[in-house]
């Protein structure tokens, strides 16, 4: 019973019983509502006061993470499609693997065996692969066909995430360099005098080849473009039988090669350094093919590198004569394998 000095006698005495018991309701809601409204979730709910921001869900943070996740080089190649454009190391002339290889009747002699073969079911392409290369195909020729067919260069588009090429070599003659070389009186110096000529044909190919590079990547500016360099052809240490060469000239033939790998290699970096630094999504890189049949050049026991074949109904060298043969051909397809995963030694701006 509450005492004449408390609250609720007070109450009573002014208000009576009724009042009392009013009052003893409105302790009893405010005891329950006050410390409801202290908190916050009560409070944003109820008074749209002390709301605090959502935090973001596990699956939210996780997505955002992974939209800015780089590519891997492989991953960048095959996003789309790959597009086999070049010349005949690229069409695979010499690799053929039987009757259906050697149709008279198709001109840039497309193989079963030529390296695209091994790159197309290495990979998953998403948007699937094509093969285009041309023997005899110069940079000119890629941009305007060759042998009756359309331009190689058309192939490739705004879908294309893949470019692998060879190019070059026929702008610098390189096969009438060869039968400068082998079609000469036996120790004579016509091998060697064909450098003038040669010099004028690479400083053509010097302007010629960054031009097709860069309407490639105008083309296809997401595309890793892949640039293969030309293997060496001989021996530096020993003559191989049968081809009319000195070991003189095999040297020289192979320093040819060199310098036209070392004029594409330039082209192809100052490609990328262009791509690079303007962002571009693409990548331009060079494979290094030079020493890719060092112990198997033309004439070795085990060669990747076929020898003079001539025809002698014709008294004229075949079409074979010193390009790679199957095992040359697998061995392009290692180096493009390898590049395909390592990338261009740069961060590809190009995301999940």
């Amino acid at each position: 019973m509450a005492g004449p000095g408390t609250w609720p006698a007070r109450v009573r005495a002014r208000f009576g019983d009724r009042g009392l018991a009013v009052a003893l309701l409105l302790a009893l809601l405010a005891a329950a509502i006050v410390p409801l409204v202290a908190l916050p979730a009560v409070r944003c709910e109820v008074f749209g006061a002390g709301c605090r921001a959502p935090l973001p869900s596990v699956q939210a943070h996780t997505a955002a993470r992974d939209r800015d996740q780089p590519l891997s080089p492989a991953a960048a190649a095959t996003r789309g499609a790959y597009v086999a454009l070049g010349d005949s190391y690229s069409s695979g002339v010499g690799a053929e693997a039987g009757l259906s290889d050697q149709n008279p009747l198709s001109q840039c002699h497309r193989t079963s065996r030529a390296y695209y073969h091994t790159v197309a079911k290495a990979f998953r392409f998403a948007g699937g692969s094509s093969f285009w290369a041309c023997s005899g195909a110069t940079t000119g020729d890629v941009r305007g066909g060759r042998a009756g067919e359309p331009s190689q260069l058309n192939r490739v588009g705004a879908g294309t995430s893949l470019v692998t090429i060879s190019v070059g070599g026929n702008d610098i003659g390189f096969s009438k360099i060869m039968a400068g070389c082998v079609v000469k009186l036996p120790w004579s110096k016509s091998c060697e005098k064909q450098g003038g000529d040669i010099a004028d044909r690479m400083a053509a190919l010097r302007e010629s080849l960054p031009r097709l590079i860069t309407e490639i990547t105008g083309r296809a500016p997401r595309a890793r473009v892949i640039v293969m360099g030309y293997p060496r052809p001989f021996s530096e240490i020993s003559v191989n039988g049968g081809d009319n060469l000195t070991l003189d000239d095999q040297r020289w033939l192979n320093g040819r090669a060199r310098d036209l790998n070392e004029l594409i290699r330039q082209s192809v970096a100052e490609a990328d350094q262009h791509v690079a630094a303007t962002r571009g999504q693409g990548s331009v890189e060079f494979v290094d093919a030079y020493n890719a049949f060092s112990g198997h050049e033309a004439g070795s026991s085990d060669p990747y590198m076929n020898g003079l074949s001539v025809n002698l109904g014709a008294l004229s060298a075949e079409p074979r004569s010193y390009h790679p043969t199957v095992k040359g051909q697998d061995a392009l397809a290692r180096l493009f394998v390898d590049q395909i995963n390592k990338g261009p030694g740069r961060p590809l701006n190009q995301f999940t």
